[in-house]
């Protein structure tokens, strides 16, 4: 039973007509009533019922007409799936990324992708997301996870639902330790580390308000891993995001949230306009899929 002469009896079903589907099949009527024969020969009943202004289909024929479609239905399915895997789509994704607690989205982006593309690799670069930002521009990272605020102009993005925390990381025998949270007031004249992005700052300058120039920044530094460095021996308090929190040894770094609570959010991002990779490609559009973009 061939693929080919279900689609005529399917196609005869539709139109009730050997010779209306002879036209829309592009066939003449007595190949299609030839290969309609052969069909009945070989299942060995009748399908059809030949009237003088249309055929119907017998019992039997009917169960033809449901299982042909279920098998079309699967042949067409098959083929689709072929289709996009196309010619194993192999090569890197560059990944550029903070240490965020929206990193925790990723993996299962990677997971599902890599089950499709096996031959697929990636580059995970680490930075704050002005030189995230800057590499995606120069076309060195294709996709970007950003903390905002941040210029989007240039980028098409989708917003991640989870919220970036701010919190102030201490060794856990200092004094603020004891404290659930704390407060701008609780900083002023202590050393401090701040983020190195500018509008980072202003947003913290924002929140501290009038305990501001009161702080004492003696670092600036692009990522938290580093600043915890400092914290731990003792010389400064940080100012970070909570999402690189579960890496760190809480037997020699601790944090306390801000309080009042500031949070941030964050974005997943591409460049409009940019000639990407097949495999960054297929990528972008597998995140636009899974969050339905």
């Amino acid at each position: 039973m061939e693929i080919r002469v279900l689609q005529y009896f399917l196609t005869v079903v539709r139109e009730e007509s050997i010779n209306r589907a002879a036209e829309v099949l592009h066939i003449t009527q007595p190949t299609l009533s030839r290969q309609l024969s052969q069909l009945e020969e070989e299942v060995g009943v009748r399908l059809f019922h030949r009237g003088a202004r249309k055929i119907t289909l017998t019992n039997e024929g009917l169960l033809l007409k449901r299982r042909a479609g279920e098998i079309l239905s699967l042949v067409d399915k098959t083929e689709k799936e072929l289709m996009e895997r196309e010619e194993l789509v192999d090569g890197k994704i560059v990944i550029g990324c903070g240490e965020l607690a929206a990193m925790q989205l990723l993996p299962d982006l990677f997971q599902s992708f890599s089950q499709k593309h096996p031959l697929v690799s990636y580059d995970l670069f680490t930075a704050n997301a002005d030189l995230v930002k800057e590499q995606m521009e120069k076309g060195l990272v294709d996709i970007g996870v950003l903390l905002e605020p941040v210029d989007m102009e240039k980028f098409e993005f989708l917003r991640l639902d989870q919220k970036e925390r701010w919190v102030v990381l201490m060794r856990p025998d200092d004094p603020l330790a004891v404290k659930e949270a704390v407060t701008a007031g609780d900083l002023e004249g202590l050393p401090v580390i701040l983020p190195r992005r500018l509008n980072v700052q202003n947003e913290l300058a924002h929140w501290f308000g009038d305990s501001f120039p009161n702080l004492h920044v003696l670092f600036t530094s692009n990522l938290s891993t580093n600043s915890a460095v400092m914290v731990r021996k003792g010389l400064a308090y940080s100012l970070s995001i909570e999402g690189s929190v579960s890496f760190w040894d809480k037997n020699e770094v601790v944090y306390r949230p801000l309080c009042p609570e500031l949070t941030a959010g964050s974005v997943l991002a591409w460049k409009k306009g940019q000639p990407f990779s097949l495999a960054a490609t297929k990528f972008i559009r597998h995140i636009k899929d899974t969050y339905a973009f």
